[in-house]
């Protein structure tokens, strides 16, 4: 990399999942309203026609006026290719399909299991962790060989098991994940602080937090703004607007399958006395199914939605259709901020900028003292040229401490199941899950388990094919 003038140029980006209809595009704007970096993206995607797509809207990026940011967008046909010589690795990728995910969410509802994602905990979660696990064991292998030192950026989910694969089969690779629901949470607090005292124009950032938890499941035991401690505004808020919730002038969670009224949240403060910091869909998944996923009329009440699969699919022919005409110059990425921190923290570790936020990776330095120390966590760190140096985020409350137990003992579980092949080991998993929990017989739940793995065999080792009785 060359630094000039508090610029660099001359990085390379090794974009894994390069044909995204999602992230990439984000990403690639992001890029182009920065013009202190510089370089060449290298998309791969086993699907390298969608990849190819993405060079074509970058490069139309590049070519527009009104584009800062200036890069060379490629596609690569391997990994080999992407990953040697480059500086950072880029991880979005989806894994196995959505008929596959189809069978994740929507397979447990014949045991009254609802999940209102499905990507990270719960039965869902720990299939499509299944299937994404040897994807990650093969990325971690390459970026090995090929890129040892580079910095690898991860936001495809399950976030914690995803990066902690990467970190089991190479423990010097340089990783973490990036999650955006910690930033979510904060504009909560923001709106709350504006609407109490009449601020105007706070910014996000200006909300200070200590984070601590694992990904999805993270909270908050600080919360202030320019000295005003925000837990007691918090409390004060929510005695007032419990049943209604909190929601932002311009979203209503009845219209938007990803938006929430926030009431879980409010619940859980009011139970933990910690501010729970992800959106409510992810934050029920981890809860007892008794609690906020009974059923869809009880989802309903805490004003937040189940995202079906049927709407991810309608979703993602609308990307589709959207590509085309990004492709075809029928229609222009708008250049609006993401307001997401990636870009940041690329600028951090080439050492033009110095950023705290939150990260997903191993609790090695014990940044939470009562956890594992091989468990992934998400805490804040403090990025900087080349180096990341988790925060010491303090011990979780008890009574915390054992809604995560359970979740830090299942990525143990089903790491060792997908290295290994052992349904014994998923089993286990499904029977500790909080949202399994008296949703059916030890045998009802190991037949979900089995049928679930068959519907998703086609992104698994042989080895899985054989079920044992």
């Amino acid at each position: 990399m060359n630094y000039e003038n508090n610029k660099v140029s001359d990085i390379n980006i090794a974009y894994i999942g390069g044909g995204s209809r999602g992230w990439a595009w984000t990403f690639m704007t992001d890029l182009s309203m920065d013009d202190s970096l510089s370089g060449t993206i290298r998309l791969y995607d086993i699907d390298e026609s969608a990849a190819k797509n993405n060079e074509i809207i970058g490069s139309k990026l590049t070519d527009r006026g009104d584009t800062k940011g200036k890069w060379n967008y490629v596609t690569s046909p391997s990994l080999k290719d992407a990953l040697t010589g480059c500086d950072f690795v880029v991880i979005s990728i989806l894994p196995g399909t959505f008929d596959e995910m189809n069978s994740d969410v929507h397979l447990p509802e014949r045991l009254g299991i609802y999940q209102s994602v499905g990507d990270t905990a719960g039965p869902g979660g720990m299939i499509r962790a299944l299937r994404t696990i040897p994807m990650f064991v093969t990325i971690a292998e390459a970026v090995r060989e090929y890129s040892p030192q580079a910095w690898v950026i991860n936001y495809t989910n399950p976030m914690s098991l995803c990066v902690k694969t990467l970190y089991h089969v190479f423990p010097q690779i340089k990783a973490f994940g990036c999650c955006h629901e910690v930033f979510g949470t904060q504009k909560v607090l923001k709106g709350i602080c504006q609407q109490t005292f009449g601020f105007e124009n706070v910014d996000r950032r200006d909300i200070h937090v200590n984070v601590l938890g694992i990904n999805h499941f993270t909270w908050f035991d600080q919360a202030s703004y320019k000295g005003i401690d925000l837990f007691p505004v918090y409390r004060n808020y929510i005695d007032a607007h419990y049943e209604e919730g909190y929601s932002e002038p311009d979203k209503n969670w009845a219209n938007n399958t990803f938006e929430c009224a926030h009431r879980v949240k409010f619940d859980l403060f009011r139970r933990y006395g910690l501010i729970a910091a992800a959106g409510d869909r992810h934050l029920a998944e981890f809860m007892p199914g008794s609690d906020y996923l009974k059923d869809p009329e009880t989802v309903k009440g805490w004003k937040f939605g189940l995202t079906t699969v049927d709407w991810r699919k309608q979703d993602l022919k609308n990307r589709l259709a959207k590509s085309h005409r990004l492709v075809s110059g029928e229609e222009e990425i708008e250049l609006k901020p993401s307001g997401e921190e990636g870009i940041l923290l690329i600028k951090s570790l080439c050492g033009l900028e110095r950023t705290i936020s939150n990260v997903n990776i191993p609790n090695s330095c014990l940044q939470i003292p009562n956890l594992p120390a091989e468990a992934v966590v998400e805490t804040n760190a403090v990025f900087s040229r080349d180096s990341i140096k988790p925060a010491v985020a303090g011990a979780i409350p008890e009574n915390v401490l054992e809604l995560i137990k359970p979740h830090v003992a299942n990525h143990e579980r089903i790491l060792e199941a997908a290295l290994t092949f052992d349904r014994s080991l998923v089993y286990e998993a499904f029977l500790n899950d909080p949202l399994v929990t008296g949703r059916g017989t030890e045998e009802e739940i190991k037949k979900l388990a089995d049928d679930m793995i068959g519907n998703t065999a086609a992104y698994l080792p042989d080895a899985w094919k054989v079920v044992t009785k």
